[in-house]
Order: structure tokens, then sequence, then C-alpha cells
């Protein structure tokens, strides 16, 4: 009389013909990529917070905001042929410290821009940046072209094989 759906018995597993169960060999992944997911998503809301400072109310004072960069960049450059040049104006190696050490006492900024070819050794550069840092300049910024490798971090990445 009652309706039913009649299926083997043991609630639908299949069964061995002993007649014991047999044992599932799945791993069943999908409750573990629901925990990892949710994990997930708390570290992502918790890492911010970690790095939060304290909160702190700064007083209020008269004092003016830092200048900004009002100095026209100091640039040097060594050519292909390993020419030196400050800004335009060509210079000779020996006359490189003498003459960073007098515009240095001129300027309040100690940044200076190492413009280089490629072609030129790094023994070179080197050189060039102890004599920066000799003539009064610390603070050193290497002048470069963005158009280079990506070394993987991008659709355009070179694979180091000598040609695109």
């Amino acid at each position: 009389m009652g309706m039913g759906v009649t299926g083997q018995a043991g609630g639908g597993r299949r069964r061995r013909r002993g007649g014991r169960a047999a044992a599932m060999h799945e791993i069943n992944i999908t409750p573990m990529v629901d925990v990892m997911l949710v994990l997930l998503i708390i570290f992502m809301v918790a890492a911010p917070m970690l790095t939060v400072g304290v909160p702190v109310e700064l007083p209020k004072t008269a004092a003016t905001a830092l200048p900004t960069e009002q100095e026209e960049p100091l640039t040097v450059t060594i050519t292909a042929d390993g020419r030196l040049a400050i800004q335009t104006t060509e210079i000779a190696d020996t006359e490189l410290i003498p003459k960073l050490t007098a515009i240095a006492a001129e300027r309040k900024s100690r940044k200076i821009f190492l413009r280089a070819d490629g072609a030129i050794p790094y023994e070179r550069v080197a050189q060039v940046m102890g004599a920066l840092n000799a003539g009064g300049f610390n603070e050193i910024g290497l002048v470069t072209d963005g158009a280079g490798p990506s070394f993987g971090s991008g659709p355009a990445s070179n694979s180091g094989n000598g040609g695109g």
C-alpha cells in the first residue's frame, strides 16, 4: 500500500559477494576546499589589520610641510666610450671629485642621478659611484630605461634565450 522505492539493502551501498560492505576508496575533498576558502577569507580580512599602527591624534603645529625637490636634479653620465659628463658638460676623470665637491657645497640635496651606457663594464660604474660618494653625494640613483626584461613577472617576459 505504501509507495516507496526499494533499493539495495544497506542504504544503496555496493555489496561484495561475501555480503560485507566494500570500503570507499575515494577521498571527498569538498569539505576540505570549503574550510580552506573560509580560512583564506579570514586571513585576507585579518592581515591588513595586523599592520595598522596605534591610533594617535597628532598635535597641531605651525610648522610648514617639508619642501619638495625644488633644485634641478644633478646628473652624471658615463657615455659608451667611458667619458664622463656632469649634466651636459663633459669633464675629465681627474676633475670629477673636485667639481662634485664644489657643487655639493652649493646644493642642499645630496641626491644625484647616474646614467651609464649599458655597454659600460660594471667596474667602471662602481668606480664612478665611489667618486660620487667621495664628492659629497651619498644618495645615488641609477637611471634606467623601463623597457627591460620583466624576469617572468608579466606576459612580455624574456625567457633568457637571447631573442624575442
